[in-house]
C-alpha cells in the first residue's frame, strides 16, 4: 500500500498491522509514492511524485523545491529481489501505472508539464525503452477539470484513464474509443464483480460504478 504522506510503501497483514516495506532510495526519503501494479515476473513498479508536499495554505508552492524533496527526480521506480532501482527519472508528475496484459507495453500517466499518458516497451530485464506519446489529454479534452492519474486495462488491452471530465478509454493503439463524463473530478477505478464486468470510480465526494461489456484485467494478486 502508498502512504503518501508518510512517503513509505507498507505491507498490511491479515490484523491489518502496518509494516515498512519500501521508504528510501540510494539513502534518501521516498518523495511521496502513489501508484502501484505488478509485473508478471512478480516486481513491483511505483510513481514517486511531489503531490504528498501540497500545502493548502501555500498552493502554488513549488512542490519540487520543497526542503524535505531530497531525490532530486520524480520517479518511477521498480522493486524485485530485494533491489530497487530507478527506471524512468525524466517525467515531471508521474503518477498512475498499468502494462498491457501480455506484459509488454508499460504506460505512465504524467498529470501535469505536460498531462499525457506515456507507453514504453518492457524489456527483458524489467527496465523501459522507447518511450512514445500514447494520449494527449490537452487535445482531447472535455469540459472539467482533472487529470491523468488512476488508470487500468481491461481484458482487450484497452486503456481507460482518467482526464478532465471523465474517463477517457483508448484503444491498444492509441485511438480515443469513447469518454465517461462526471459531474465532479475522478481520479481512480478498479474492476470488481466476480466476472469483473463492472467498474468502480473513485471521484472527490463520491464512488461510482458501472456495469461494462468487457471484462477488466485483474491485477496479478486478485
Amino acid at each position: 500500500m502508498m502512504q503518501h504522506g508518510m512517503r513509505r510503501v507498507v505491507q498490511l497483514d491479515d490484523k491489518m498491522n502496518v509494516k515498512v516495506f519500501l521508504d528510501k532510495y540510494q539513502g534518501q526519503q521516498l518523495n511521496s509514492p502513489n501508484d502501484l501494479v505488478f509485473s508478471s515476473d512478480g516486481a513491483l513498479y511505483f510513481t514517486d511524485p511531489p503531490y504528498g508536499f501540497y500545502d493548502p495554505s501555500a498552493p502554488d508552492k513549488d512542490l519540487d523545491k520543497d526542503p524535505h524533496h531530497g531525490i532530486e527526480f520524480n520517479g518511477v521506480y521498480r522493486y524485485k529481489d530485494g533491489n530497487l532501482t530507478s527506471v524512468i527519472a525524466d517525467l515531471s508528475r508521474p503518477n498512475g501505472l498499468a502494462f498491457s496484459p501480455d506484459g509488454k507495453t508499460f504506460y505512465v500517466a504524467n498529470s501535469a508539464n505536460p498531462p499525457v499518458v506515456y507507453r514504453y516497451d518492457v524489456k527483458p530485464d524489467g527496465t523501459l525503452d522507447n518511450r512514445q506519446v500514447f494520449a494527449d489529454l490537452n487535445k482531447e479534452a472535455a469540459d472539467g477539470s482533472g487529470v491523468p492519474d488512476g488508470m487500468k486495462v481491461d481484458s482487450l488491452g484497452n486503456l481507460w484513464t482518467s482526464g478532465p471530465g471523465g474517463f477517457y478509454i483508448y484503444s491498444p493503439t492509441g485511438q480515443l474509443l469513447g469518454k465517461i463524463l462526471f459531474p465532479e473530478i475522478a481520479a481512480n477505478l478498479a474492476w470488481g464483480g466476480d466476472d469483473g464486468k463492472t467498474a468502480y470510480f473513485t471521484a472527490a465526494t463520491s464512488i461510482y460504478k458501472l456495469a461494462v461489456k468487457i471484462p477488466g484485467q485483474f491485477p496479478l494478486y486478485h
